[in-house]
């Protein structure tokens, strides 16, 4: 399906929200923002970055700002979506067409379009990888044979991480073994013990 059909799908079934959700695509429209689809709902943008989205629920619809965290929420409205997890979105929720105040919603996403432009982004640090712990059964495997280290030293640091916690978790000696029997053509083959499971 392609992204217009999935918008007017999203916008024209029958729904509880129906009205309510058009009226917020009408607001940002108005603020002259691109409309496209992504994660199963109308997304707005601007210079191909993403600045709200719009969704209805069971109980309440609303509008996701994707950088919400640097909007100045005067009205005090904007929730976090996932406290602990979601670093930048907010979420602003509605259950009525009357709690919508087009003049309050305007300002928010222009004050969000605005932010955007200015560049602003939260920047999440990244925790520094701990250095891998090679078990001894591995470390032998790849000191006798050049061609399983290269080919170890070439996988991303989560397979190398995979690999090593696989056989270090064995318990038995007879375990650690049949482990690295069973990783060693998954290491020349350069995929990681996962990948069966990936689609």
């Amino acid at each position: 399906m392609e992204k217009q059909e999935k918008l007017d799908k999203f916008y024209n079934e029958p729904h509880r929200f129906k009205n309510e959700v058009a009226e917020l695509r009408t607001l940002a429209l108005a603020c002259r923002m691109t409309e496209t689809y992504k994660w199963s709902f109308p997304t707005y943008m601007v210079d191909n970055k993403n600045i709200i989205a719009i969704n209805k629920f069971k109980n309440h619809f609303g509008i996701w700002f994707f950088n919400g965290v640097f909007l100045s929420d005067q009205k005090k409205v904007l929730e976090n979506a996932q406290e602990g997890k979601t670093m930048a979105m907010r979420h602003w929720k509605f259950i009525t067409l009357e709690g919508i105040d087009k003049k309050d919603v305007t300002s928010y996403i222009n004050e969000a379009i605005e932010n955007q432009k200015k560049g602003l982004q939260l920047k999440v640090e990244k925790k520094p990888k701990t250095k891998i712990v090679t078990p001894v059964h591995l470390s032998i495997a790849l000191e006798n044979n050049d061609e399983i280290k290269t080919a170890f030293n070439k996988l991303t640091y989560s397979k190398q991480k995979d690999f090593a916690e696989y056989i270090a978790t064995a318990k038995q000696e007879k375990t650690k073994l049949s482990r690295l029997e069973k990783i060693v053509p998954l290491i020349l083959a350069g995929k990681g013990i996962h990948d069966q499971y990936k689609k």
